[in-house]
């Protein structure tokens, strides 16, 4: 059974929903030189093929969409503000009040209907300024442009949002540092000490903004935000098995950090026999120690892991990559579906660290076919995405039954969005289809998926729906 309590809703990210790039004051974004998603090349500057600089005209249209949301029945909207809304090259001590007047109307709006906005403070939208200036968070200066931010927004917002998240899939740097950590450096020449030096760097950040915001306060509820991806052992043979350990370790440390306040001793070996410098401060340990109030994470997939060098044949699978598992089928993107991976995951988690747990991403990107429904509106037959969500829902409420503590579930995309991985729109994850294509035609009408209404007796149920 789900608690009465249970905060259900859906989750956005503003580059990915937004657009209005250059209205009212916003700065650039790495996000508006990064028209073909993670795996394309960079522009100069922002290009007309790039579908995130119109999105799908939330900035204009958040009333109607939270409408939506709210008919729905959502208790809590996940959404996140964009950085260089509020200072738009990053390193101004002046921010912008027209980029903090509009997250006001948001707040606003979400709270005329009885929704919590869960706010993600940077969510893979670096100002490009201080990427091209300081090539990210290499540059340990960022910890202070992070704290001028955080402090502007937890000020402003100190009555209208409770819930906050510091960085969005934080160890996804691992894979992507420009999308996750604006460093500018190619991928492929940066080496493992800047990397660490600039995790380092955010690790810092995130603790103290923990530490901000609890002062400001001492409501507030702050999590940290991890890419989960459960790591099976390919085979029972207890190399495969270590290997597993190992690559689930490269991720564990995120959320160990943010939990305990401080690198687990297998980080200090990796940094150690890898010969990986990481200089930090003397006051740097002592931030750390500002933890976190929760522990949320999306999850999309799970991979395996081998130490047979002929089968280590990675996958597709979101941005970390992974052995692909034999016995699961995957999505048109590549992703292999795991359902019972949540629950695995779930008690993973609570297992080790003892602390609430909150589903913030997770969902189904497809190829959704808009047709004129029984009642000549148009409408989406999504029941591939009806009957993904089931299957996960009832993993989470497993977990529930193992004990474990969940405070809520956010449904990645719940309304039609550019991806973040591949730039596209046409790979859609919502219960509300947005008329818009990836040649850029279409009209921004929305219309109700048959998963809309799905979702909608899953909410007023409390989830007793999923049974029937």
């Amino acid at each position: 059974m789900f608690p009465e309590n249970f905060l259900w809703g859906g989750a956005v990210a503003a580059n990915q929903c937004e657009g209005a790039y250059n209205e009212d004051g916003k700065g650039l974004s790495i996000q508006d030189v990064m028209p073909h998603g993670i795996k394309g090349e960079r522009t100069a500057k922002p290009t007309p093929d790039n579908m995130k600089l119109v999105g799908i005209d939330f900035y204009h249209r958040y009333k109607e969409d939270i409408r939506l949301f709210a008919e729905m029945g959502f208790r809590v909207f996940r959404l996140s503000i964009a950085w260089s809304r509020i200072f738009p090259m990053g390193d101004e001590t002046e921010a912008n009040e027209a980029g903090l007047a509009f997250y006001d109307d948001v707040f606003d709006e979400c709270h005329k209907y009885g929704i919590e906005p869960l706010v993600t403070i940077s969510h893979y939208e670096t100002p490009l300024h201080l990427a091209e200036a300081y090539d990210g968070w290499l540059d340990r200066r960022m910890i202070g442009f992070y704290e001028r931010y955080v402090t502007t927004i937890f000020q402003r917002y100190k009555d209208k949002v409770k819930y906050w998240l510091t960085f969005n899939e934080i160890n996804s740097i691992l894979n992507s540092p420009f999308m996750s950590g604006g460093i500018a450096t190619p991928k492929e020449k940066l080496t493992d000490s800047q990397l660490y030096q600039a995790i380092h760097h955010e690790m810092v950040a995130s603790a103290l903004a923990t530490k901000i915001g609890h002062e400001i306060n001492p409501d507030f509820q702050i999590g940290c935000m991890i890419l989960s991806m459960p790591v099976y052992p390919l085979s029972p043979n207890p190399d495969d098995v270590i290997a597993a350990m190992e690559e689930a370790h490269r991720h564990d440390m995120f959320t160990e950090i943010h939990v305990r306040g401080e690198y687990p001793g297998y980080m200090k070996r990796y940094l150690r026999e890898n010969h990986i410098e990481v200089k930090m401060e003397a006051e740097d340990m002592e931030i750390l120690k500002n933890t976190v109030d929760f522990i949320s994470f999306s999850y999309y997939v799970s991979v395996c892991a081998t130490a047979d060098p002929k089968k280590n044949v990675r996958g597709e699978g979101n941005l970390l990559g992974g052995v692909p598992n034999p016995y699961l089928k995957a999505s048109e993107w590549g992703w292999q579906i795991d359902p019972k991976g949540l629950r695995y995951i779930l008690n993973q988690f609570y297992d080790k660290y003892r602390k609430p747990l909150f589903i913030v991403e997770n969902g189904l990107g497809a190829v959704d076919q808009l047709v004129v429904g029984k009642d000549g509106v148009p409408t989406v037959y999504d029941d591939y995405r009806i009957n993904y969500m089931r299957e996960h829902l009832l993993q989470v409420e497993e977990a529930m039954n193992d004990g474990v503590p969940i405070m809520g579930y956010t449904s990645w995309g719940c309304i039609d969005l550019v991806s973040a991985s591949t730039a596209e729109l046409k790979k859609r994850y919502g219960f509300i289809y947005v008329d818009r294509n990836d040649d850029g035609t279409g009209t921004l009408e929305r219309y109700k998926k048959k998963s809309f209404y799905w979702y909608k007796e899953v909410i007023a149920s409390n989830g007793e729906s999923l049974h029937r």
